[in-house]
């Protein structure tokens, strides 16, 4: 039985005095953010804040307590590179990973981009090893893009400095089929939560990737498990209510689903 301390935001800025937080990953990290910084605001409405924007990383800073939070964008951990041939996905390369070491607390995101394809997937071809393919089976790729990201955790976080969180799989709701309700096609008229305690559909496959990969490291991780809590979320989603005028089931509302993930964290890093 999992029971969170609930989330007390002054608490939060004490206890992280002069610390340095940064989520990394893709945009389901940029909802998990805007929720912890939401989540702050309310706790000390009169706090001063600056704000900093560079490359690929947005930073909050609460002043009173020294307290930074940024999120740096990054749709698969490992890198993209434009290369004569065209954009290259290079499963076997971090370099970022410089930037992000000498945080405090790291909390990691990617799943949602690895099936990407047509005009929005980033990438021409992927690389492993000497290898330079078209494509490749995507969950092998996912898988072996975040073995490469856990093995730089083992090489070079200095985790009795640094709290490495795993933020888990965050799932979306656009198959109602998995929720008992085979003709819903997305979200969009959900306005209760799956009931009980357990999602029909099943755990997703990454997620078994995810904790397989996890299981191989040495080095203190922790998996933030938000998937099952989230899969019985079919109503926390921005549906058609969203900046881009479709139809939203991937990302959430805020306030909403991702504060309690923000409790979860919340534990994780002050217990």
């Amino acid at each position: 039985m999992c029971n969170p301390v609930r989330f007390d935001g002054k608490d939060f800025l004490e206890k992280l005095e002069g610390k340095k937080i940064m989520f990394i990953g893709d945009s389901v990290s940029l909802n998990h953010y805007e929720s912890l910084l939401c989540l702050l605001h309310a706790a000390v409405p009169d706090a001063r804040i600056t704000t900093q924007t560079s490359n690929s990383t947005n930073t909050v800073t609460f002043e009173d307590h020294g307290v930074s939070i940024s999120v740096f964008q990054t749709h698969y951990l490992v890198d993209i590179e434009q290369e004569q041939i065209g954009r290259v996905l290079k499963l076997e390369s971090i370099k970022d990973g410089n930037t992000w070491k000498d945080m405090d607390v790291l909390v990691f995101n990617t799943w949602l981009w690895w099936y990407r394809r047509g005009p929005k997937q980033p990438w021409d071809y992927v690389q492993e090893g000497q290898s330079i393919l078209k494509d490749m089976d995507r969950m092998v790729a996912f898988q072996k893009g975040l073995t490469t990201w856990a093995k730089w955790v083992d090489s070079d976080v200095d985790t009795s400095k640094t709290t490495v969180i795993f933020q888990g799989i965050s799932p979306f709701h656009y198959h109602g089929e998995e929720w008992d309700e085979p003709g819903a096609t997305n979200c969009g008229k959900e306005t209760e939560p799956v009931s009980g305690s357990s999602y029909p559909g099943g755990s997703p496959l990454a997620l078994q990737v995810v904790e397989d990969v996890l299981s191989t490291i040495k080095k203190p991780v922790h998996l933030l498990n938000i998937t099952t809590l989230s899969q019985l979320r079919k109503d926390g989603h921005p549906s058609s209510y969203n900046g881009f005028k479709g139809m939203d089931c991937t990302h959430w509302c805020v306030a909403g689903v991702p504060d309690t993930w923000n409790e979860l964290l919340y534990t994780a890093i002050t217990s």
